[in-house]
């Protein structure tokens, strides 16, 4: 039996929060250090660049409502640590049967929520169900048969192993919610987090309170205020006129103008985002894989990243610090060449494609992908939509030739073995290896699995990751204690505090 419990303490988490920061910039600066002491009365002021449309994380996808809401707000019986490890979060300990097909968890004494109701494991099992039924990651939860508590013990039973079980648990699929709670999910929050849910002004900020009743260490600021600033200049402008002390998804090639006066400093995070560019293989000519491959061979990445400021090369759905990765450049080396010659023997020589892009996105990856495929003959025309917009049309309805979205979430490859997803990928054999990744109880094996499966999808040219992009960050030289990995997907600012001068 596999057990696991939580043997570092808060002290040290928070000192390995340091040490991360630190190490994300490079080794080439030091990270942005205090001069002063913690103003525990401090509101730390965050930009972000989407909001989302509202509160609801049980039926409403998106990563906007992770970023923030995740760990601080609701809190799931285990969590994920910006390096990607699980430990345990409202479970003191929870145990794996050797099988693989029974999880055991131990319910925290003296929790509450926000509302001062007592957490009972009533309403974990009340919330995994709910979740299994209804939630937007329901399919997370497909292999899991029983959901039962006994006292403070909370028993998970599969039909089958999942590996990816306690990951999907640290993620929304595992959030735990009062039971029948009556509030209006939409515009309100009631967890069991850090903090509670101040107030939220529509189209420009979200603000979070310190929660005083809070189970373990209490949070070290009074307030965060998220503010929603999507492009990059106003955010420059609004770090430098003192309104913001942190701009999360800032573009890096601005690093000499906003540490130019030496209040903040350029962090750079690994992260799990995936540029990617969708093909809809459904439509003429991408249905053909040559022309497919054309586009891909089409694209100068090493020249992107350079335009970029920041990211590595990616040539496959799965990125480095994901279980299954894979260096698969040599695949679709940049040729533009050999990409004329592949259009040329499909008859798809003087093509016309659109792209539909997001609004927010920086104009400059669009710009370089109009250059490259005009330089093999393919005419690219950029449709710059609102979100919503990109989420009906595309996401939904399918409704596109090519689409460039950031996927930021970690081990997300189950939507390239989902036929329904809107890449338009349909390959058995990949949603097998997928199957039997997920059914491998050893997590060697079902990395192999996932790395076999990755080889597939891009083989199969299925689509085009333009680059791996991280976390990239401006942090003002008084803010510690901020996380400086994956927060693009997942921001925990329990231990982030602003010093006085």
């Amino acid at each position: 039996m596999r057990r696991t419990r939580l043997v570092l303490t808060v002290t040290a988490l928070a000192a390995a929060s340091a040490l991360l920061l630190s190490a994300c910039t490079g080794g080439e600066e030091p990270a942005p250090t205090a001069t002063g002491a913690p103003d525990p009365d401090a509101t730390v002021a965050i930009r972000l660049v989407l909001e989302p449309g509202n509160l609801d994380i049980l039926h409403t996808a998106g990563a906007a409502l992770d970023q923030i809401l995740i760990d601080n707000i609701y809190q799931g019986l285990v969590r994920r640590l910006p390096d990607q490890t699980i430990e345990p979060s409202l479970a003191s300990e929870y145990t794996v049967s050797d099988d693989g097909l029974t999880y055991t968890f131990t319910l925290r004494e003296g929790i509450t929520f926000h509302d001062g109701k007592k957490l009972t494991p009533a309403d974990v099992v009340w919330s995994l169900r709910t979740q299994k039924k209804e939630g937007t990651d329901a399919a997370r939860l497909s292999r899991v048969k029983k959901i039962q508590a006994k006292g403070q013990t909370i028993t998970l039973t599969l039909s089958e192993p999942d590996s990816s079980l306690l990951w999907n648990l640290s993620g929304r699929a595992g959030l735990v919610f009062k039971r029948n709670d009556t509030i209006d999910y939409k515009t309100a929050a009631n967890g069991t987090g850090p903090f509670t849910l101040l107030a939220w002004k529509q189209g420009d900020s979200i603000t979070f309170e310190r929660n005083d009743e809070y189970w373990s260490d209490k949070a070290k600021a009074k307030q965060i205020a998220f503010h929603y600033v999507p492009d990059n200049q106003a955010a420059l402008n609004g770090a430098l006129a003192g309104d913001f002390d942190v701009l999360t998804g800032f573009d890096a090639t601005l690093k000499d103008q906003v540490e130019a006066n030496g209040d903040f400093q350029l962090v750079l995070g690994s992260a799990t985002d995936k540029y990617v560019l969708a093909m809809n293989s459904t439509r003429e000519p991408l249905s053909d894989k040559n022309v497919r491959k054309a586009i891909r061979q089409a694209i100068n990445h090493d020249a992107q990243i350079e335009l970029a400021g920041a990211g590595r090369p990616l040539y496959g759905p799965i990125p480095e610090p994901d279980p299954g990765y894979e260096d698969l450049s040599s695949l679709v080396p940049y040729d533009p060449e050999a990409a004329k010659q592949l259009l040329a023997d499909a008859g798809a020589e003087g093509t016309a494609l659109t792209l539909t892009v997001p609004s927010f996105y920086p104009t400059a990856v669009s710009t370089a992908l109009v250059s490259d495929l005009d330089a093999v003959g393919i005419t690219l025309t950029v449709d710059t939509v609102d979100f919503n917009t990109w989420i009906d049309q595309v996401y939904t309805n399918k409704d596109y030739d090519l689409s460039l979205v950031d996927h930021a979430e970690a081990r997300d490859f189950e939507n390239w073995a989902n036929p329904d997803y809107y890449f338009t990928y349909d390959s058995p054999e990949v949603q097998s290896l997928y199957q039997q990744s997920l059914s491998a109880v050893d997590e060697a094996a079902a990395a192999d699995l996932l790395k076999q499966a990755a080889r597939i999808v891009s083989e199969d040219m299925a689509a085009d990751w333009i680059f791996n992009w991280q976390s990239v960050q401006a942090v003002a030289t008084g803010i510690t204690g901020l996380p400086a990995d994956n927060v693009n997907a997942r921001l925990f600012l329990v231990d982030v505090a602003k010093s006085t001068e």
